[in-house]
């Protein structure tokens, strides 16, 4: 079982924040050691409901840290926090 934080992103095809932020993430992933997944809200009408107006939504750890766009600096302290 890996204990490294998980990072869940909501976002959705053709969303161009979505494409920037998962291109961070991605860069960011070896470096901060978290795992990544993302979830097409349009695959659930509760979940596209909810965030249809504020994709990306970044979730670690189960708590929503971010929406719109991906703050490295807090991502970072974030990460190093969900690590202890």
């Amino acid at each position: 079982m890996s204990d490294a934080p998980d990072l869940l992103v909501y976002s959705r095809p053709g969303c161009h924040l979505c494409a920037e932020a998962m291109a961070q993430l991605e860069r960011l992933r070896p470096e901060l050691g978290f795992t990544l997944r993302e979830v097409d809200i349009t695959a659930d009408d509760a979940i596209h409901k909810r965030y249809l107006e504020r994709i990306p939504v970044l979730v670690l750890d189960g708590e929503e840290i971010a929406d719109f766009h991906v703050d490295e600096a807090d991502l970072r302290l974030r990460v190093s926090r969900a690590r202890r």
